[in-house]
């Protein structure tokens, strides 16, 4: 029988190749030049991990990696279960990030081949709390599997991603409705509930999951349930590159979660943690410790 963790995140890993500190997104035919490049490594599922790990949640990491990939979260302590096979390439990410956004150009590797690993992988594991990261293809088979999660006692949280293909399932309401926690940012609440408006896709998140947690960036965060919309906002910091900030919020809230915190205190770490991860380049560089989250 696999060890429990208190945390396992799965989904998609890459190769980062971040391009920072640039004035905006180049335009079409247009090249812009910068000094401030970072080679690292991403994805959510890598990045929630990283951040509860460092707050100090045991965490667990299912998805396909390469070397440098399996190698840095090892180092940062986190279990690692690389679903790659021999001789199948990983994928990389390019990212053009200014001070508030970001762009991205991105070589599938083996994430192209990564979905029904997983669900092979999930049936093996043993955790409290399942967390998901990528874009599903067959929501029905998925809500299934969360189903037999749930079934052994664990909860679960899923972030898509901005996934146009997604909101054409026919039951994607279904797994919604399977999950414990659904995380997105402002523009996917509107997207997957397919509202124009903020207020009118809090008023269907109510209706379509147990717990929406939306992520507002510098306005900071908001938990909507059928009961409760709180909302927190994050601290000040100097922002150098956003990638992977969403992610890190995660890893701030399920680390409170897990730790038995309230709503407010969950959404005040994930708020802490999302924004002193981008006072340097790239996903992972600056998640804090909890020594400075203490700060």
């Amino acid at each position: 029988m696999a060890t429990a963790f208190p945390l396992v995140c799965a989904g998609e890993a890459f190769e980062d190749l971040v391009f920072f500190g640039l004035p905006r997104v180049p335009a079409p035919g247009e090249e812009l030049k910068t000094s401030s490049f970072l080679r690292t490594v991403g994805g959510g599922a890598l990045i929630t991990a990283v951040a509860a790990a460092r707050l100090g949640t045991r965490t667990r990491v299912l998805s396909g990696l390469g070397e440098a990939g399996a190698a840095t979260l090892r180092q940062e302590g986190v279990s690692v279960r690389n679903l790659r096979r021999p001789g199948e390439g990983h994928a990389i990410s390019v990212a053009i990030s200014t001070r508030r956004d970001r762009s991205f150009v991105t070589y599938n590797g083996v994430n192209d081949r990564l979905e029904p690993r997983l669900r092979t992988a999930l049936r093996k594991e043993r955790a409290r709390h399942f967390h998901l990261a990528f874009m599903p293809k067959d929501c029905g088979r998925w809500a299934a599997i969360l189903g037999g999660l749930r079934r052994r006692g664990a909860t679960t949280s899923w972030d898509f991603g901005w996934n146009e293909p997604l909101v054409r399932d026919r039951d994607l309401p279904r797994l919604l409705a399977a999950l414990d926690y659904v995380f997105v940012n402002e523009k996917e609440a509107l997207l997957y509930s397919g509202e124009r408006s903020l207020p009118a896709a809090v008023a269907r998140w109510r209706r379509l999951a147990r717990n929406t947690i939306v992520k507002l960036g510098p306005r900071g965060g908001r938990w909507v349930s059928a009961g409760l919309d709180l909302r927190a906002r994050p601290p000040r910091v100097r922002v150098v590159d956003t990638t992977g900030a969403g992610d890190a919020f995660n890893g701030g809230f399920l680390h409170a979660l897990l730790g038995g915190a309230e709503p407010a205190a969950c959404l005040a770490l994930g708020n802490r943690v999302g924004a002193l991860s981008t006072r340097a380049a790239g996903g992972i560089r600056s998640l804090p410790s909890r020594a400075q989250v203490g700060r």
